[in-house]
């Protein structure tokens, strides 16, 4: 588990400072090309009425890209699959599925170059984000202790996965068309999103997970809650880039990359607004030489800008940190969370019952002389979880601990062997239904009294709701 004392999440001021190390601009000929293209498109409007479909793509060409960095790339994603959908040749006009003529040949030719380079961007993109998800998720997950709550945490993220792919299957196989795919992978894309803020503010299905779990860093909990609010911004799955950008700071990154991106966006809809024209009109206003060369002009220009914005961004989050010292923006937050302190007389001991019957009742039980707490939960195959320390004084003070399991005809069963500690932290999987007590014993000791700092949790079993399919 690395370590992140001292540490905060990253904030705005200190982006700023980072980004200016990291300076982008577009090549100059990604806006003049662009414009190159509205020209033809307007010619082409301007010859001939629009169907429905050609109009709903206009008015998309002419809106403002969206706001969020990932919805971008998802866009761009989406309309370089339509293009790539626009240029097989199956859906290419029938003049020139079938040339007849020497320059419908060489029109074919050019097309087939142009599919290759945006399958190559494609391609690209996809790895992209796959890439940079997956290294966003091990980060995190670096950070959380190395125990059965990363595994659970693991295990939930792979079975949303794969009920994202039978979604998303089952949509294709039932027709569905490129426009609607991008649709659900956004709304999966935004359910992602809330999945890492249920992590982050302990709601849900996490909530098993984190808001009763002992070890998981605070700034790691409250770093995963910011960067999951409506301003922010992940990229595919566990998506990266919102792990760089808080609330605040995620205005920082708009600023001063936001403006290329949308370029590129409104870039490859304009692409895919003058092939899909063009094929419309093909019989009677056939692609001249001038317009042939502007398009491949555009495809050009576009592929080779966005393989270069994305792969700048690549380095930008890689090299950038996911935390800083707390000097950088003054004292950390104070840990929220829900310890308890007491003190354990000299020749005493304190002793903690967690009960775990089969039945759903919970019940509280407080005694003068043991101070015991019984914490009913649903089943077996539980965990329970320590986490404890002594307040220390001049003198380093240790105190005794054991965990045991008493059965229902009194029987008891040792779990952990006694030892004496100044702290600890772990957990055990309960295999049964039965009383588990957790004993610091402080009978050895016979002038201090010790201050014992400690949360202990039952943890039912985390079980994903079954989704509708």
């Amino acid at each position: 588990m690395a370590s992140v004392e001292g540490l905060v999440p990253i904030t705005r001021a200190f982006l700023a400072q980072y980004y200016e190390k990291y300076p982008f601009e577009l090549g100059p000929d990604v806006h003049s090309v662009t414009a190159d293209v509205r020209s033809l498109i307007n010619e082409l409007m301007s010859s001939s009425s629009l169907t429905e479909g050609q109009r709903i793509l206009v008015s998309e060409v002419d809106r403002e890209p969206p706001h969020k960095i990932d919805e971008n790339m998802w866009k761009n994603r989406e309309h370089i699959e339509e293009v790539l959908f626009v240029l097989e040749r199956s859906n290419w006009p029938l003049l020139l599925q079938q040339p007849s003529a020497p320059n419908d040949s060489e029109i074919a030719y050019l097309l087939e170059q142009l599919k290759g380079k945006f399958e190559k961007s494609l391609k690209m993109l996809e790895y992209f984000q796959a890439k940079n998800a997956d290294f966003v998720f091990n980060t995190v997950m670096s950070y959380m202790p190395q125990d059965f709550r990363g595994t659970l945490i693991r295990q939930q993220r792979e079975r949303s996965e794969r009920n994202k792919k039978v979604q998303v299957d089952a949509l294709v196989d039932s027709g569905g068309s490129i426009r609607d795919r991008y649709a659900l992978l956004w709304e999966q894309q935004m359910e992602r999103r809330r999945q890492l803020a249920q992590l982050g503010s302990a709601t849900g299905v996490y909530k098993t997970l984190v808001k009763y779990l002992v070890g998981v860093p605070q700034v790691l909990l409250d770093f995963i809650r910011q960067i999951n609010d409506d301003e922010g911004y992940l990229l595919n799955s566990l998506d990266c880039y919102e792990l760089l950008y808080l609330r605040r700071p995620m205005e920082e990154q708009r600023q001063r990359y936001g403006p290329p991106l949308y370029s590129l966006t409104t870039m490859v809809l304009s692409i895919r607004l003058l092939i899909f024209l063009s094929w419309a009109q093909f019989e009677v206003n056939k692609l001249n030489k001038h317009q042939l060369d502007i398009l491949i002009r555009a495809a050009e220009v576009y592929t080779s800008e966005f393989e270069r914005f994305a792969k700048f961004m690549s380095e930008v989050f890689a090299n950038s940190p996911f935390f800083i010292s707390a000097d950088e923006v003054g004292p950390p937050n104070s840990r929220n969370e829900e310890y308890k302190d007491i003190s354990v007389p000299a020749g005493r001991s304190y002793e903690k019952v967690s009960s775990v019957p089969a039945s759903n009742d919970a019940n509280m039980i407080n005694t003068c002389q043991s101070s015991q707490v019984e914490l009913a939960v649903e089943s077996v195959n539980s965990y329970i979880a320590w986490d404890f320390s002594l307040e220390q004084g001049k003198l380093r003070l240790d105190i005794g601990f054991s965990v045991e399991y008493t059965n229902g005809s009194g029987g008891k069963v040792l779990i952990l062997p006694y030892r004496r500690c100044e702290s600890d932290q772990g957990n055990f999987c309960t295999l049964t239904a039965g009383n588990y007590k957790l004993i610091w014993d402080n009978s050895y000791a016979a002038f201090f009294s010790k201050t014992l700092r400690y949360k202990v949790d039952c943890i039912p079993p985390v079980v994903e709701p079954v989704e509708d399919q």
